[in-house]
């Protein structure tokens, strides 16, 4: 541990937020288990929306204690436009408030050992088989590993080569990725191409830290798969949470900086590659992520199945996309993109047969509403037609 003076420095960790009460707490166990390993120095945790404490928050308490010095360190498994963009403007724009604040911003969780071994526990303890004594293989299984899918391509190969390297450590019969989020194949439609291997055994296994609005709707589509396929056994992996592997994958982090590793690695930073994007004019700088959003205040970032429909209404999508559309079945959608008060990168595949449009008619398509094009809503005019009011299943618990 560095020989650092305890009054003068401190510990961010920077995590996205959530809708779901249970995900803020769980985050505010990272910070615990921090706190733990570094109990001389003041370790605080902040969102950039829908929860409190915000980042702005934490880092105003950090200061409160004297801290002249922050390590900052994203609560993200991988580097995606929150890691790259958005926190580095809320860590940049606070330490230009602030004259002789120092903050060093390290990277994100990645594919650490530690990391993949909090995985690989979390996926033999939910098949009921010791992690420090696991079987010879697994051939029987196939393992389905969820990420969370992004507009960012680099961070969904991250999800697939995490998929390879547990199948080869675990020894599955056959293991593939599928996503949660804007990329393809969305979980539904993955499982049931999956599902034709033959497998009588299916692991799932969510890569997520924390639990919330994604978890249970993943956790909904593996019921609803698994209720219409009894001959097979489906297992699902909790996911990772404060398993102390991951609590150790932090520290690493926060190590890096400590000992000035992050900024002698040949790579660049992702403070360095912010700076040297904002400058070119390459990225938007969103202030106001540094302001707290009410959670209960459901007109600020939730998706249109959470809000109230009578179909005949329009919606100002906040993300940030030119286009807008109107439909023939009566609502129409202008897409400026600011209920999440960021902007999402537009995704090219979009479109995709086996993507975000197959989840159109389970209540969640408004959340992709915004980057559909005109062709595409109407060619799932049925499905919006029927469903678009409706919840979705995984969101009804």
């Amino acid at each position: 541990m560095s020989n650092t003076t305890q009054s003068k420095k401190g510990i961010m960790i920077c995590g996205h937020g959530s809708r779901d009460k249970d995900a803020e707490r769980e985050f505010g166990l990272v910070a615990e288990g921090l706190r733990a390993r570094y109990p001389e120095l003041p370790v605080e945790y902040g969102f950039l929306e829908f929860s409190a404490p915000n980042i702005h928050m934490g880092l105003n308490r950090l200061v409160e204690k004297g801290v002249e010095e922050i390590y900052a360190v994203p609560g993200m498994l991988f580097a995606a436009t929150h890691a790259k963009n958005d926190i580095p403007s809320v860590l940049t724009t606070y330490e230009e408030k602030h004259p002789g604040l120092k903050v060093t911003y390290g990277r994100e969780l990645g594919l650490q050992d530690d990391m993949i071994d909090a995985f690989q526990a979390r996926i033999y303890e939910s098949m009921g088989l010791d992690p420090e004594t696991p079987p010879e293989n697994l051939y029987d299984t196939l393992l389905v590993v969820v990420g969370r899918g992004t507009s960012d391509t680099s961070a969904n190969a991250e999800a697939a080569k995490l998929t390879r390297i547990v199948n080869e450590n675990m020894g599955f019969g056959w293991a593939d990725t599928v996503y949660s989020g804007v990329t393809y194949p969305s979980v539904g439609v993955g499982l049931e191409k999956l599902m034709k291997l033959g497998y009588k055994r299916i692991v799932v296994a969510p890569y997520f830290l924390f639990t919330g609005r994604l978890i249970k709707r993943i956790q909904g589509y593996v019921d609803k798969v698994a209720g219409e396929n009894p001959g097979i056994e489906f297992i699902q992996t909790p996911y990772l949470n404060d398993h102390a592997k991951v609590i150790d994958a932090f520290q690493n982090r926060v190590e890096e900086i400590m000992q000035g590793e992050y900024e002698s690695i040949s790579e660049e930073t992702l403070m360095n590659s912010f700076k040297r994007r904002l400058a070119a004019g390459e990225v938007d700088v969103h202030h106001h992520h540094a302001e707290f959003v009410d959670p209960q205040d459901d007109t600020q970032g939730l998706s249109h199945a959470d809000l109230s429909h009578d179909h005949d209404h329009s919606h100002d999508h906040g993300h940030s996309h030119d286009h807008s559309h109107s439909h023939d079945h009566g609502h129409s959608h202008g897409h400026d993109h600011s209920h999440h008060g960021h902007s999402h990168g537009v995704y090219k595949h979009i479109g995709h047969p086996m993507g975000p449009r197959t989840m159109i008619g389970e209540g969640v398509c408004c959340c992709f509403m915004g980057q559909f094009t005109d062709e595409i809503l109407a060619e799932e005019k049925d499905k919006i037609d029927a469903d678009c009011t409706q919840t979705a299943f995984a969101h009804r618990k």
